[in-house]
């Protein structure tokens, strides 16, 4: 049983989802076999696609750190799917230990590893929530344990944005998330895009699964930064947002966008 209540059996295996997808794209083993198959379905419509995931894995703890080294001290990750070491806490730790991290997922599998995984000091907390409602999220209260939104927060949304619709109203979700959050708080996103290949195969999978992808252009995207501003280069294809080495293979056909902003007011 998670801290939230949720018991394994109210795991749903009879779907893939999302998070166990990209567990598997990733080499974890926390995913069941309808997400294996999924997964190498979705390498079969678009082969960049292992790459990818961990290119955007890694522009994620690049954009963590950024955001802790600039004095960000809390962190709400919404989507954060499952534990995959280094997690969002172990890298913003390592730079400073005080760092505070509220997780947030709507799978209860990742709500029960999380929970197992996480230190006992404090700091860091999972719960079951949906993006979809984010005055629940902002409102829950081990959410509120863990944050105090009188101070800046990094608000993650990472791979996460593109299983929302048009007709959810993501940039509605963002909004609401961005006008909780005060002047000297980040947003880290990214999102999938169909700029450099057709994503409908991989879409396809997606139908499947307990979310469908709806990925977007580069202006689609960048509007979910209106009220932050962008700190270069920009919003990016991910291994091009500040890399720490050479670029990893195909990385020109990789389909996520990345981006950091701060909100200033």
């Amino acid at each position: 049983m998670t801290q939230d209540g949720v018991r394994a059996v109210n795991i749903d295996t009879s779907k893939p989802h999302p998070a166990r997808i990209y567990d598997y794209l990733l080499g974890g083993k926390d995913n069941y076999e309808v997400d294996q198959l999924a997964g190498d379905e979705l390498a079969a419509a678009a082969p960049e696609v292992r790459i990818g995931v961990r290119a955007n894995r890694a522009f994620l703890q690049r954009a963590v750190r950024h955001v802790v080294r600039s004095g960000v001290r809390q962190i709400l990750d919404i989507g954060t799917g499952l534990p995959t070491s280094p997690n969002v806490h172990e890298v913003a730790q390592e730079v400073a230990p005080d760092v505070r991290v509220a997780y947030v997922d709507n799978d209860p599998i990742v709500a029960a590893h999380g929970n197992a995984l996480l230190s006992r000091s404090g700091r860091t907390s999972i719960v079951l929530g949906d993006l979809r409602d984010p005055a629940s999220v902002l409102g829950h209260p081990e959410v509120r344990k863990i944050l105090d939104f009188g101070q800046p927060v990094a608000l993650l949304l990472v791979a996460v944005l593109h299983f929302l619709t048009d007709a959810e109203r993501p940039g509605e979700i963002v909004a609401t998330l961005r006008d909780a959050l005060p002047a000297g708080s980040w947003l880290v996103l990214s999102h999938a895009t169909a700029d450099f290949a057709d994503r409908s195969a991989a879409q396809a999978v997606y139908n499947k699964a307990t979310a469908s992808l709806s990925p977007r252009t580069h202006a689609e995207i960048e509007r979910f930064f209106d009220g932050f501003e962008l700190v270069e280069p920009g919003l990016a294809q991910v291994p091009f947002w500040r890399p720490d080495g050479p670029p990893p293979p195909r990385s020109g056909e990789i389909g996520f966008y990345g981006g950091v902003a701060r909100k200033d007011s």
